[in-house]
């Protein structure tokens, strides 16, 4: 028998419905239910239609997740639940179902940040995370860099989680879905580009890396820009198709991926070595690109600094992490949220925990 507290977490900002549950760092379930497919045919996610299929597949995943645990509701310690950031109305359906658990159970509730999550989904694969550590968070919303003193956001300054760079148009995800959309691949984009950038040409073409030069250094070393990215692969596929040459999709894949990767990696590398940080975690959907997974190894290891990247299944939105930072929580001993938890859809990072106010 163990003491350590049984965590479901409930994780619901887009168009995946995951519920897991987590005893200290050992992974019990880890159930999900997505609607991609009801969104492909949009290319991008509809917020109406994954608020509908949130509430088909709650009950159904939590029930999956308990039989896959063997465990029953009542033997939960607590229940965390991502309140946000997020789609306002997939949020609000996760929120309403954790708040109905917690009070029938009458058990604690987390509302924790989904960025958070993201990072300390890590602990159930690698162990608990080196405080502090540099967090690259790369997907469909965001790009972020993280300095991570406490997880919990209960770190001696008030603080915890701390905001050193963010994406200022363009996130690293959205720009893998739009430039599949131009080359014809199928929604989500990411697998599908990562796929096809195997059998391409990495230097076939020289796609612009965003905010680099020095004068962007100088106003935002730390931010991200894919924007510019994406128009410049727009525009070289139409002047391939208006001189009415096939266009080389493997190699755009290649050379728009290899672009993203570098400056991903490039600013991260430099915000730890800003920092005297020599642990970097890299979280969030993008995490499971191939490309991105090499080149951070092997640049970081010519630095000396340590990366740790949770399995590709741990790096899309899911239960578990929602779990594993709830456990967290728990076990530092952090005050539960108010069962008058909101759904907040602009939730800051800094905020990793909702607590009454």
């Amino acid at each position: 028998m163990t003491d350590e507290p049984l965590v479901l977490g409930i994780e619901t900002s887009c168009d995946e419905t995951g519920v897991g549950i987590v005893r200290g760092r050992t992974l019990l379930a880890d159930a999900i239910a997505s609607s991609v497919e009801q969104h492909a045919r949009f290319g991008g996610v509809v917020p109406e239609v994954a608020s509908r299929a949130h509430l088909e597949a709650m009950v159904p995943t939590i029930e999956r997740a308990c039989a896959t645990a063997g465990v029953a509701l009542a033997d939960v310690d607590a229940v965390a639940v991502t309140h946000g950031p997020g789609l306002a109305g997939a949020l609000l359906v996760g929120v309403a179902s954790a708040k109905a658990l917690a009070l029938g159970l009458g058990k604690p509730l987390y509302g924790v940040n989904h960025l958070a999550a993201h990072v300390a989904v890590d602990r159930l694969e690698h162990g608990e995370l080196p405080e502090p550590c540099l967090a690259l968070l790369v997907s469909g919303g965001h790009s972020s860099l993280l300095r991570v003193t406490d997880i919990t956001g209960g770190g001696t300054d008030g603080g915890g989680v701390d905001p050193m760079g963010a994406t200022i148009d363009d996130a690293a995800g959205e720009a893998f879905d739009k430039v599949a959309r131009l080359l014809g691949l199928p929604f989500p984009g990411g697998p599908h580009i990562d796929r096809a950038a195997r059998e391409g040409d990495r230097v076939a073409i020289d796609f612009p890396r965003g905010l680099s030069s020095r004068r962007d250094l100088e106003r935002h070393r730390f931010d991200f820009s894919f924007s510019g990215l994406k128009t410049a692969v727009a525009r070289w596929v139409e002047a391939r198709e208006r001189s009415g040459e096939p266009v080389p999709v493997a190699d755009v894949a290649a050379s728009f991926q290899e672009a993203v990767c570098d400056v991903l990696v490039r600013k991260a590398l430099d915000a730890a070595a800003s920092e005297g940080i020599e642990d970097l975690m890299i979280g969030g959907g993008v995490a499971a690109n191939s490309r991105l997974r090499a080149m951070a190894e092997e640049r970081a290891a010519e630095l000396g600094v340590r990366v740790r990247v949770p399995r590709p299944g741990l790096c899309t939105d899911n239960g578990a992490m929602v779990a594993a930072l709830g456990s967290t929580m728990v076990a530092r001993g952090r005050t539960p949220s108010p069962l008058d938890l909101p759904a907040d859809s602009s939730l800051p990072v800094t905020d990793v925990l909702a607590v009454a106010r």
